[in-house]
């Protein structure tokens, strides 16, 4: 009979450290009890002896596919009772000092459920590496494999998907039962990784074939650009160990289409599917067509500019140095071999504790009689004893401070540079002011630093994968009217109040998970369009733009419909109000290639909006 062989090759070995009885009876039905407990006084034991477990079944889909690729086997208790729920469940086997027989339990259950039904696809099974690890050194790989043929199902269909509500204490002893179950067809998974729990080196070590992202970093990813940054190191994390990620936790389509554009292989969540006594045949037809879609999603941004430029990539100049007993003339002696040198280092036991300046130290020493007076005496005489000291991990952008402080020593003294306090070298005022002024051009590349909007950098970027995906959409480019006589007027505070007013109104005005919005620089912004009602949302920046710029002028200037002011020649003249123009031009899947060429367009188009009065001009070839 094929119950009784189920026994004798899973039950003889199943509870080996139970302190209940394992009691082998005769099945005549794959359905029936296989494990059962004598002793038991809890209510999980007793449940276990009635055999109220069942197993339900969560869609996991190949997100490039669009099709349902596996299935996670979840365990549920007596329907209405108070251990119907998995967490309740959990909590019920660690007080009653039942979690390797619990474990076994579903995963019996689970299996049998799965052969029953005779579904396609693989089929992840939960089990923490502490059972994992006991069972196979109870039972043997091929014990393990006996319990899964036995259900009907195939070991290459398998996926053991390892949970860490405790930490693993003996990696190497996991990874050599990972091999055994690798070698006999077997694959590896990570559950809920990020969660706190989870380990990098248990990732590193085991090299599984799947990682699930927990559904933290999933929620809401489509909203909070932290989260997004978050699973981009992930996926390079996942393309050095070879494996493939699961996204946890899907519920908005919205999240779904980042995840999508972002390459994520596999999703899981209530969009797909809840977890259901029937597996799911096909993915449900609302998540069909978001996978299935031609347009492409917008990435959050971070809502400020956030320069990435570090001390340590500056040109530290490598210095000598000396001590408080170097004398004057061994110093001069020093400038004398180092014509370039700007100032020295002056180290007590290889602590920074003074910095001599060159030109000052020279001023002194080149005064008559002082080599004969001071000479000999100790180079401190003529130290800054405050020195700046400046970490090398530092970001430059953290180092203004030095270039705004009343003490101006330090532009001309420079600062010293150290290493967990030990002497590195010698930076200049002129080094710090251009990698600042460098940092912060970088930096508005990508989020300008006036409205924090995307800068040009990820305007580009936006671009490509529209034009890599043969998306169909609309590129706006957005020209303010008049405005640099309101900025000469009114002075550049108001006049980035009028660049705000602008971003403000176009961001409200945008669909935030189809519409792009980025500022290219001033006053000019980019907006790429996919929502079919693109001239509507146009019109309306345009009409509501212009009503409010009025409330930024004088009452005077008001009252005269506009303010006097130079021209860009210099002659003044009378100027209207400040009003936007915005040129567009459609795109259609597969006609560019280049990002350049679409922006060029754009331009070419608020060119014409500007030159025509037009608020908004269409580019439109024949």
């Amino acid at each position: 009979m094929k119950s009784k062989q189920f026994l004798d090759s899973v039950m003889l070995y199943s509870i080996p450290q139970s302190r209940y009885r394992a009691n082998i009876v005769e099945l005549d039905k794959p359905s029936a009890t296989i494990l059962t407990l004598t002793g038991g006084q809890g209510p999980l034991g007793a449940v276990l002896q009635k055999n109220q477990l069942h197993p339900v079944f969560q869609p996991i889909v190949h997100l490039g596919e669009a099709n349902v690729y596996a299935h996670e086997a979840l365990i549920r208790g007596p329907l209405g009772d108070a251990l119907h729920t998995p967490d309740a469940l959990l909590a019920a086997a660690a007080a009653e000092h039942l979690e390797y027989e619990f474990e076994l339990a579903c995963m019996q259950v689970q299996l049998q459920g799965w052969g029953q039904r005779k579904a396609a696809g693989r089929l992840f099974l939960n089990v923490s590496a502490s059972v994992l690890i006991e069972f196979v050194l109870s039972a043997g790989v091929h014990g393990m494999l006996s319990m899964i043929r036995l259900s009907g199902v195939s070991p290459r269909m398998i996926v053991f998907e390892i949970t860490e509500h405790v930490r693993v204490t003996d990696m190497d002893q996991l990874g050599a039962v990972v091999h055994q179950l690798r070698s006999a067809g077997i694959s590896l998974a990570l559950d809920d990784f990020g969660d706190g729990r989870s380990s990098l080196r248990l990732w590193s070590q085991l090299r599984p074939e799947i990682v699930k992202i927990d559904k933290y970093f999933i929620s809401n990813i489509s909203e909070q650009a932290d989260k997004l940054k978050t699973v981009r190191a992930l996926i390079q994390l996942a393309e050095i160990f070879d494996t493939q990620l699961v996204a946890e936790g899907i519920e908005r389509p919205e999240d779904l289409r980042v995840l999508r554009d972002m390459g994520i292989t596999f999703g899981q969540g209530y969009f797909f599917g809840r977890p259901d006594t029937s597996p799911l045949a096909t993915v449900a037809p609302q998540a069909t067509a978001v996978l299935e879609e031609r347009g492409i999603s917008v990435f959050p941004q971070l809502s400020k500019a956030t320069p990435e430029g570090y001390l340590s990539q500056m040109s530290i100049l490598n210095a000598p140095a000396v001590t408080p007993q170097t004398t004057n003339d061994e110093v001069a002696t020093i400038f004398l071999a180092h014509p370039d040198l700007h100032a020295l280092a002056v180290l007590d036991e290889g602590r920074p504790v003074a910095i001599l300046n060159r030109l000052k130290f020279i001023n002194e020493y080149a005064k008559l009689y002082y080599r004969d007076i001071s000479g000999r005496k100790s180079c401190l005489i003529n130290a800054n004893t405050e020195p700046r000291l400046i970490e090398k991990c530092h970001q430059i952008d953290e180092l203004v401070g030095i270039l705004t402080s009343e003490d101006q020593r330090y532009l001309t003294d420079g600062f010293i540079v150290t290493d967990n306090g030990r002497y590195v070298g010698l930076g200049t005022g002129d080094q710090l002011v251009r990698s600042v002024t460098e940092t912060r051009i970088e930096a508005a590349r990508h989020a300008n630093p006036l409205t924090f909007l995307p800068g040009n950098i990820p305007i580009s970027q936006h671009i490509d994968r529209l034009l890599k995906k043969q998306s169909n959409f609309v590129a706006c480019y957005a020209d303010l009217n008049n405005f640099k006589p309101y900025n000469d007027c009114y002075g550049y505070w108001r006049g980035d109040e009028m660049i705000r007013l602008m971003a403000n109104i176009a961001k409200q005005h945008c669909d935030a998970q189809r519409d792009f919005l980025g500022h290219v620089g001033g006053d000019d912004f980019i907006l790429l369009f996919q929502s079919a009602d693109w001239r509507t949302r146009c019109d309306r920046i345009v009409s509501q733009f212009n009503a409010r710029a009025v409330e930024l002028f004088d009452e005077a200037a008001r009252q005269a419909g506009g303010i006097h002011a130079e021209d860009r020649h210099g002659v003044a003249r009378f100027f209207s109000f400040t009003t936007v123009s915005v040129g567009a031009v459609a795109v259609f899947g597969g006609q560019y290639s280049r990002a350049a060429d679409v922006a060029n367009l754009a331009a070419q188009a608020k060119h014409e909006a500007k030159r025509t009065g037009a608020g908004l001009y269409e580019l439109v070839f024949h």
